[in-house]
């Protein structure tokens, strides 16, 4: 079985490459495809992954964004013109669900973001199956017009993270380390929302040391540390003290090596990160923390790591979902 993995973002990437693991351990043939992004080909190399880079990303306007895509979605057209897959797995790429619908191949994909309604529109009513975690509400993807879902317990994060060994020179960085992610500001939900990270991670300075994982703008600032060069974050944050993001994925990753991570819901009403509560009611050291209570709450966790290996043994690794559903080759 010929089956084609497209990976849009540094996240999506590492869940490609631990679907590809599981997928080649059942004999299945892939085809791996990424697009040029801030943390796509170096974090491919990192994990020893080949993909086929097609397209680029390019958020400048609505105008770059769509011109990317329809460009990205004719190479794709090309490239299976003649030798299609048999099935396609992505986590919602605009491109590879329109191109499998296009061209009648079933279509996968894995979903954590019912707040990212743009991309859910020009998705989920392609998709033969959604998989995503329990803790999302079925109600949040249903009026897609969605054919089938199918839900497990556990995260995304998962995937990657549990059992892994993650190799970072802990001497680089004085104690206590700070991590802290930079708001994600030109996602199409977050347009037009005030970047509050350096103000946030100026005032961390006072606990120790603060380095920024900047998604674009690579600048000095001030005390806080940037690289300038990708830094694997999953890695890192496992080595940190303490983790400050505005989202969902870092923190995740954080939460689920034990690091306690506190999430910023800035962007968005906190209801709306599902997995992020579900992780936190379960054990895991995951914080929501409202703006005005950053300082007392990173005083407070900061350094206080847990021992999370029995919590993260109990979810269910969407992996195994996943290589469930290719196996028994039921897809409508």
């Amino acid at each position: 079985m010929k089956v084609w993995i497209d990976a849009c973002t540094g996240k999506q990437v590492r869940y490609a490459c631990a679907i590809a693991n599981r997928l080649r351990q059942q004999g299945c043939k892939l085809i791996l495809t990424t697009r040029k992004h801030p943390d796509t080909l170096v974090l491919a190399d990192i994990l020893g992954e080949k993909f086929t880079v097609v397209g680029r990303y390019d958020p400048t306007s609505l105008f770059t964004r769509l011109h990317e895509s329809v460009k990205r979605t004719l190479s794709f057209c090309e490239m299976f013109r003649e030798n299609p897959p048999d099935l396609v797995i992505s986590h919602q790429s605009v491109e590879a669900c329109r191109v499998a619908f296009g061209i009648g191949i079933p279509t996968i994909s894995t979903a954590d973001a019912p707040h990212a309604e743009a991309v859910n529109r020009l998705t989920l009513p392609l998709v033969n199956i959604l998989v995503f975690s329990r803790a999302i509400p079925q109600r949040c993807y249903r009026n897609y017009g969605i054919k089938r879902v199918v839900q497990f317990d556990g995260v995304d994060e998962v995937a990657w993270i549990k059992n892994y060994k993650p190799e970072l020179d802990e001497k680089e960085y004085e104690r206590p380390l700070i991590v802290v992610r930079q708001m994600e500001t030109r996602a199409i939900y977050a347009r037009e929302k005030n970047d509050v990270t350096e103000k946030i991670a100026q005032k961390l300075t006072a606990l120790g040391t603060v380095l920024v994982l900047s998604r674009y703008e690579k600048h000095p600032r001030g005390k806080l540390i940037v690289p300038k060069k990708y830094v694997d974050s999953a890695a890192l944050v496992g080595k940190a003290d303490l983790v400050v993001s505005f989202g969902g994925t870092m923190a995740r990753e954080a939460a689920l090596q034990g690091t306690p991570s506190i999430v910023v819901p800035t962007l968005l009403n906190p209801e709306l990160f599902y997995t992020n509560n579900f992780l936190s009611k379960l054990g895991f050291p995951l914080y929501i923390v409202d703006l005005p209570e950053i300082m007392k709450r990173a005083k407070e966790y900061i350094g206080l790591k847990l021992n999370v290996k029995k919590l993260i043994d109990k979810l269910e690794n969407p992996i195994d979902v996943l290589g469930r559903i290719i196996r028994e080759g039921k897809y409508n």
